[in-house]
């Protein structure tokens, strides 16, 4: 069967992402030269042979929309997939979401155990920067704009702050704007960087940087959704991850709020907003809003 041209642009993205990850973490890599064989084998476990790269798709056709070329959006897009998986390894810990599985395989702490997979959540963090920073296909100002966009967007303000306020929420009894703000940080804000971070790899003007940055923040508000639609819905073999416990443990979520028919007529919504912003770009903004469908309609 024939791919579409989504499709197409998700696979080349994830493979050459999944060959730069092998890359940077292999035996005697730049970054990670000399590190203890235990800690790289846990962190080639988290980040390497599972997942969509949808993060690092988003980048990739972001800079691609503004003809940016690939190769040098391929840097970014890998940064922010070690970003990605550090928080899976950690989300997955004991402390926090208390996961055995995940894309179908043990998760890091169940592999190896509870340091290592704390240790190695630490390492594929602070890869991330190494690798914008010696991205040498970019600006240096480019580069400096990257790091401190991804240091906001995973730190404190985005990404960690909404863990913190999830956590915060098996106890607390959340308004929908305070569920839909944990939501836009949790994972609103990586995906939210992946469409400015091709922006600014690409060099777009502040305009364009505005519009992608907006796209993203719909398309992770209608990620976050689907997430918690599907872990109402669908079953552990389906997810590669165990299903409902957001419910058993006492999460707030929109869907949990409103119900099914609720949520899919939100998703509806989201992805008419984000076909919205993108219609300036005409025809060449295509892939990116079949994107926009592919996480509101998937199913797993």
């Amino acid at each position: 069967m024939s791919q579409t041209p989504f499709q197409a642009r998700l696979s080349e993205a994830a493979d050459l992402t999944e060959a730069r990850l092998s890359e940077c973490l292999a035996d005697g890599g730049d970054l990670v030269a000399g590190a203890p064989a235990r800690l790289l084998a846990a962190m080639r476990h988290g980040a390497l042979g599972g997942g969509k790269r949808l993060r690092p798709f988003l980048v990739i056709e972001s800079a691609r929309l503004f003809g940016g070329e690939v190769q040098a959006a391929v840097g970014a897009a890998t940064a922010l997939e070690c970003i990605h998986c550090y928080s899976l390894v950690h989300d997955d810990l004991p402390s926090m979401d208390d996961d055995d599985l995940r894309r179908g395989k043990p998760t890091v702490h169940r592999a190896y155990d509870e340091a290592t997979a704390i240790l190695a959540g630490d390492g594929l963090l602070t890869l991330a920067f190494g690798l914008v920073a010696g991205e040498e296909r970019l600006s240096p100002a480019a580069r400096v704009a990257l790091v401190a966009l991804l240091a906001r967007d995973a730190g404190a303000a985005g990404m960690v702050g909404g863990q913190a306020l999830d956590l915060a929420a098996e106890t607390d009894v959340l308004s929908e704007d305070e569920i839909a703000r944990m939501q836009a940080m949790k994972t609103g804000a990586l995906i939210a960087f992946a469409c400015e971070a091709g922006a600014i790899v690409a060099d777009a003007d502040a305009q364009g940087r505005a519009r992608l940055r907006r796209f993203g923040e719909i398309v992770g508000l209608a990620f976050q959704l689907a997430d918690d639609l599907l872990d109402e819905t669908a079953d552990a073999a389906a997810l590669g991850k165990a299903a409902g416990k957001d419910r058993e443990r006492g999460k707030k979520t929109l869907p949990a709020l409103h119900g099914v028919d609720w949520t899919r007529t939100r998703l509806d919504h989201l992805v008419a907003e984000a076909e919205a912003e993108l219609a300036p770009y005409g025809e060449a903004s295509a892939v990116l809003v079949e994107a926009a469908r592919f996480v509101a309609n998937r199913t797993s």
